[in-house]
Protein backbone atom coordinates (compact mmCIF):
# COMPACT_ATOMS: atom_id res chain seq x y z
CA UNK A 1 0.00 0.00 0.00
CA UNK A 2 1.49 3.28 -1.03
CA UNK A 3 1.50 6.52 0.92
CA UNK A 4 -1.35 8.13 -1.09
CA UNK A 5 -3.77 5.32 -0.30
CA UNK A 6 -2.81 5.42 3.38
CA UNK A 7 -3.56 9.16 3.51
CA UNK A 8 -6.86 8.64 1.64
CA UNK A 9 -8.01 6.02 4.18
CA UNK A 10 -7.05 8.28 7.08
CA UNK A 11 -9.13 11.13 5.59
CA UNK A 12 -12.10 8.79 5.19
CA UNK A 13 -11.73 7.60 8.77
CA UNK A 14 -11.62 11.16 10.07
CA UNK A 15 -14.75 12.07 8.03
CA UNK A 16 -16.66 9.11 9.50
CA UNK A 17 -15.65 10.08 13.03
CA UNK A 18 -16.81 13.69 12.47
CA UNK A 19 -20.15 12.48 11.09
CA UNK A 20 -20.68 10.23 14.15
CA UNK A 21 -19.93 13.11 16.48
CA UNK A 22 -22.50 15.29 14.68
CA UNK A 23 -25.13 12.59 15.02
CA UNK A 24 -24.43 12.31 18.73
CA UNK A 25 -24.79 16.07 19.22
CA UNK A 26 -28.03 16.35 17.15
CA UNK A 27 -31.26 16.62 19.27
CA UNK A 28 -33.17 13.35 19.44
CA UNK A 29 -36.83 13.23 18.49
CA UNK A 30 -39.04 12.48 21.47
CA UNK A 31 -42.39 10.77 21.05
CA UNK A 32 -44.68 11.00 24.02
CA UNK A 33 -45.99 7.70 25.27
CA UNK A 34 -48.86 9.39 27.07
CA UNK A 35 -52.32 8.43 25.71
CA UNK A 36 -54.74 11.14 24.54
CA UNK A 37 -57.48 11.55 27.13
CA UNK A 38 -61.06 11.91 25.82
CA UNK A 39 -63.75 13.18 28.18
CA UNK A 40 -66.64 10.92 27.24
CA UNK A 41 -69.17 12.88 29.30
CA UNK A 42 -68.25 16.16 27.64
CA UNK A 43 -68.34 14.47 24.23
CA UNK A 44 -71.83 13.14 24.96
CA UNK A 45 -73.04 16.58 26.06
CA UNK A 46 -71.68 18.17 22.88
CA UNK A 47 -73.37 15.53 20.74
CA UNK A 48 -76.72 16.02 22.50
CA UNK A 49 -76.43 19.80 22.11
CA UNK A 50 -75.80 19.48 18.37
CA UNK A 51 -78.72 17.06 18.11
CA UNK A 52 -81.05 19.50 19.89
CA UNK A 53 -79.96 22.36 17.63
CA UNK A 54 -80.53 20.20 14.56
CA UNK A 55 -84.00 19.15 15.71
CA UNK A 56 -84.91 22.74 16.57
CA UNK A 57 -83.87 23.90 13.08
CA UNK A 58 -85.82 21.06 11.49
CA UNK A 59 -88.91 21.90 13.55
CA UNK A 60 -88.67 25.60 12.69
CA UNK A 61 -88.29 24.81 9.00
CA UNK A 62 -91.28 22.44 9.09
CA UNK A 63 -93.47 24.99 10.87
CA UNK A 64 -92.65 27.65 8.28
CA UNK A 65 -93.10 25.21 5.40
CA UNK A 66 -96.46 23.81 6.51
CA UNK A 67 -98.00 26.61 8.58
CA UNK A 68 -96.14 29.80 7.78
CA UNK A 69 -96.51 30.24 4.02
CA UNK A 70 -97.69 33.82 3.46
CA UNK A 71 -100.20 34.81 0.78
CA UNK A 72 -101.52 38.30 0.11
CA UNK A 73 -105.24 38.77 -0.50
CA UNK A 74 -105.99 40.78 -3.62
CA UNK A 75 -109.30 42.65 -3.76
CA UNK A 76 -112.34 42.74 -1.50
CA UNK A 77 -114.03 39.55 -2.69
CA UNK A 78 -113.79 38.07 0.83
CA UNK A 79 -114.89 41.20 2.68
CA UNK A 80 -115.55 41.64 5.56
CA UNK A 81 -113.54 38.57 6.65
CA UNK A 82 -110.55 39.66 4.56
CA UNK A 83 -109.66 43.07 3.21
CA UNK A 84 -107.60 43.99 0.18
CA UNK A 85 -103.91 43.56 1.00
CA UNK A 86 -104.42 41.38 4.07
CA UNK A 87 -101.64 38.82 4.41
CA UNK A 88 -102.67 35.36 5.58
CA UNK A 89 -100.77 32.27 6.70
CA UNK A 90 -101.64 29.05 4.91
CA UNK A 91 -101.91 25.64 6.55
CA UNK A 92 -100.54 23.31 3.88
CA UNK A 93 -100.66 20.18 6.01
CA UNK A 94 -104.30 19.99 7.08
CA UNK A 95 -105.63 18.64 3.78
CA UNK A 96 -103.18 15.76 3.90
CA UNK A 97 -105.07 14.60 6.98
CA UNK A 98 -108.68 15.65 6.30
CA UNK A 99 -110.62 16.62 3.19
CA UNK A 100 -111.55 20.23 2.48
CA UNK A 101 -115.03 20.89 3.83
CA UNK A 102 -117.83 23.31 3.08
CA UNK A 103 -117.19 26.71 4.59
CA UNK A 104 -113.38 26.39 4.52
CA UNK A 105 -111.51 29.41 3.19
CA UNK A 106 -108.97 27.96 0.80
CA UNK A 107 -105.98 29.27 -1.13
CA UNK A 108 -105.58 28.03 -4.70
CA UNK A 109 -104.42 28.89 -8.19
CA UNK A 110 -107.23 29.01 -10.76
CA UNK A 111 -106.93 26.27 -13.33
CA UNK A 112 -103.62 25.21 -11.79
CA UNK A 113 -101.93 28.13 -13.55
CA UNK A 114 -98.56 28.49 -11.81
CA UNK A 115 -98.16 32.03 -13.12
CA UNK A 116 -101.48 33.19 -11.67
CA UNK A 117 -101.83 35.00 -8.35
CA UNK A 118 -103.13 32.92 -5.46
CA UNK A 119 -106.87 33.33 -4.93
CA UNK A 120 -108.70 33.08 -1.60
CA UNK A 121 -112.34 31.92 -1.61
CA UNK A 122 -114.80 29.93 0.46
CA UNK A 123 -115.91 26.41 -0.46
CA UNK A 124 -119.63 26.29 -1.23
CA UNK A 125 -120.06 22.83 -2.76
CA UNK A 126 -118.15 19.57 -2.46
CA UNK A 127 -117.08 16.82 -4.89
CA UNK A 128 -119.98 14.86 -6.37
CA UNK A 129 -122.56 17.52 -5.51
CA UNK A 130 -124.70 19.50 -7.94
CA UNK A 131 -124.72 23.24 -7.36
CA UNK A 132 -126.96 25.88 -8.86
CA UNK A 133 -127.66 29.53 -8.13
CA UNK A 134 -131.23 30.71 -8.66
CA UNK A 135 -133.58 33.16 -7.02
CA UNK A 136 -130.55 34.73 -5.33
CA UNK A 137 -129.70 31.56 -3.37
CA UNK A 138 -127.29 28.63 -3.65
CA UNK A 139 -128.91 25.25 -4.18
CA UNK A 140 -126.95 22.11 -3.31
CA UNK A 141 -128.45 18.95 -4.77
CA UNK A 142 -131.70 20.83 -5.30
CA UNK A 143 -131.97 22.23 -1.75
CA UNK A 144 -131.34 25.82 -0.68
CA UNK A 145 -128.16 25.89 1.42
CA UNK A 146 -127.42 28.72 3.80
CA UNK A 147 -125.23 27.10 6.47
CA UNK A 148 -121.48 27.78 6.32
CA UNK A 149 -121.93 29.97 3.22
CA UNK A 150 -122.00 33.70 3.88
CA UNK A 151 -123.85 34.87 0.78
CA UNK A 152 -127.42 35.96 0.08
CA UNK A 153 -129.34 37.75 -2.65
CA UNK A 154 -126.87 36.72 -5.34
CA UNK A 155 -127.67 38.72 -8.47
CA UNK A 156 -125.11 37.11 -10.78
CA UNK A 157 -125.31 33.33 -11.11
CA UNK A 158 -122.78 33.07 -13.92
CA UNK A 159 -121.99 29.50 -14.90
CA UNK A 160 -124.15 28.26 -12.01
CA UNK A 161 -127.32 29.61 -13.57
CA UNK A 162 -127.64 26.03 -14.79
CA UNK A 163 -126.90 23.02 -12.56
CA UNK A 164 -123.15 22.36 -12.26
CA UNK A 165 -122.18 18.78 -11.47
CA UNK A 166 -118.88 18.59 -9.62
CA UNK A 167 -116.38 15.85 -10.35
CA UNK A 168 -114.91 13.54 -7.73
CA UNK A 169 -112.05 15.99 -7.08
CA UNK A 170 -113.76 19.33 -7.76
CA UNK A 171 -114.96 22.12 -5.46
CA UNK A 172 -117.24 25.08 -6.14
CA UNK A 173 -115.94 28.24 -4.46
CA UNK A 174 -117.45 31.69 -4.02
CA UNK A 175 -116.40 34.94 -2.38
CA UNK A 176 -118.24 36.23 0.68
CA UNK A 177 -118.63 39.53 -1.15
CA UNK A 178 -120.27 37.75 -4.08
CA UNK A 179 -121.03 40.96 -5.99
CA UNK A 180 -117.31 41.73 -6.28
CA UNK A 181 -115.85 38.27 -6.67
CA UNK A 182 -114.43 36.27 -9.54
CA UNK A 183 -114.98 32.67 -8.47
CA UNK A 184 -116.42 29.38 -9.69
CA UNK A 185 -119.24 31.29 -11.34
CA UNK A 186 -116.80 32.62 -13.94
CA UNK A 187 -115.03 30.68 -16.70
CA UNK A 188 -111.66 32.16 -15.69
CA UNK A 189 -111.86 30.31 -12.38
CA UNK A 190 -114.45 27.55 -12.72
CA UNK A 191 -114.44 24.51 -10.49
CA UNK A 192 -111.33 24.10 -8.33
CA UNK A 193 -109.57 20.76 -8.46
CA UNK A 194 -108.11 19.26 -5.30
CA UNK A 195 -104.58 19.24 -6.71
CA UNK A 196 -104.76 23.00 -7.26
CA UNK A 197 -105.59 23.78 -3.62
CA UNK A 198 -102.48 25.18 -1.93
CA UNK A 199 -103.92 24.99 1.58
CA UNK A 200 -106.31 26.48 4.11
CA UNK A 201 -106.07 30.13 5.19
CA UNK A 202 -105.92 30.18 8.98
CA UNK A 203 -104.24 33.34 10.32
CA UNK A 204 -104.21 37.02 9.32
CA UNK A 205 -100.81 38.59 9.96
CA UNK A 206 -101.73 42.11 8.84
CA UNK A 207 -102.18 44.43 11.83
CA UNK A 208 -105.67 45.84 12.17
CA UNK A 209 -109.12 44.79 13.25
CA UNK A 210 -108.84 41.46 11.41
CA UNK A 211 -105.48 40.51 12.92
CA UNK A 212 -105.41 37.01 14.41
CA UNK A 213 -106.88 33.62 13.70
CA UNK A 214 -109.15 33.72 10.68
CA UNK A 215 -112.77 33.14 11.63
CA UNK A 216 -114.81 31.04 9.26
Amino acid sequence: MNIKEIRRQRRRQKAKEKFKKKLQKAPKLHFSKDKIHIDKKQLKKSFLLLLEIGLACLLAYSLVLFYGQRVSNAGDSMSPVLKNGDVVLVDRLVYNVVRPKRGDIIVFKPGGNENAHYMIKRIAALPGETVQIKNGSIYINGTVWREEIYVSDITSAGLAAEPVELGSDEYFVIGDNHEGSDDSRTSDVGNVKRKDIFGKAWFITSFGENFGRLKN
